[in-house]
């Protein structure tokens, strides 16, 4: 009876499913959350009878032959990458990246990691860190004195400072690109590692070509739609109810079957 072990990796697979249904829609108000996608494959087939062997009764070749599949696996967990929306804040420190792009971000390891998250702050050395405390690359220190800070499209940071009437220019931010975005290792607190599947960083200042733009005073938001996740939520759960009976039917059979006299 196979039905019994294939409708187990259906439910299984269906689980996988909820549970990144579930990760999406914990992550709706995550600032720069990108969505995920559970993705299958159909698992290793039976053949009882190869296509396109020889019939042994008249030699005919067999077009079709028997297949028996042995149900499904979860092949990956794709991450979708899309732009989010922007969210005007205000605040000074909050960058958004429209189009491509990560910022750099040291980590305690030394490691450098990168973020779609601009919802940054300066501590008490004026360095400008990440909500965890960690410094951007490169290095931006806002001077005690500085009445206000300006940061341009393409990545220039100056500060206002009293008695002066010219700005003064502080650095310049760089972001980061991959050409498989997808490939980068998710870590938590909305940061990613690089990865040989992601490919090398190629660091350049925004608004070079392929690169977005920096935008002062904005977040961008989740790519989460909510309508969307639901459906799929419904769709999975179908999906584990129709497996499970399944395995219903299978034993019934199987009761059956043990009851013949």
């Amino acid at each position: 009876m196979r039905a019994l072990s294939i409708a187990a990796t259906g439910m299984q697979a269906q689980q996988m499913n909820v549970d990144v249904i579930s990760h999406n829609i914990a992550n709706m108000n995550t600032t720069a959350y990108k969505r995920q996608r559970a993705e299958f494959s159909d698992m290793l087939y039976q053949n009882l009878e190869r296509p396109g062997s020889t019939s042994s009764a008249s030699g005919a070749i067999l077009p079709t032959g028997i297949q028996i599949g042995v149900g499904v696996r979860a092949e990956a967990v794709g991450r979708i990458t899309e732009q989010g929306g922007m969210t005007a804040t205000g605040n000074a420190y909050d960058l958004g990246i429209n189009g491509r792009g990560f910022f750099q971000v040291t980590l305690p390891s030394g490691q450098t990691g990168y973020t779609r998250a601009g919802n940054f702050a300066v501590n008490a050395d004026g360095q400008l860190v990440t909500a965890e405390g960690f410094p951007i690359e490169p290095a931006i220190t806002v001077p005690q004195e500085a009445t206000a800070v300006q940061i341009s499209r393409d990545g220039i940071v100056e500060v206002s400072l009293a008695g002066q009437t010219d700005p003064q220019q502080l650095g310049q931010l760089e972001i980061a690109s991959f050409i498989n975005p997808a490939g980068l290792e998710a870590i938590g607190d909305n940061m990613y590692l690089e990865t040989p599947a992601s490919g090398a960083a190629n660091v350049a200042t925004p608004g070079s070509p392929g690169l977005g733009t920096v935008m002062q005073g904005y977040l961008e938001l989740s790519n989460v739609n909510a309508v969307e996740e639901i459906s799929s939520l419904i769709v999975a759960q179908r999906a584990y109810e129709m497996n499970a009976r399944v395995i219903t039917a299978a034993d019934e059979m199987l009761q059956a079957t043990t009851q013949l006299r």
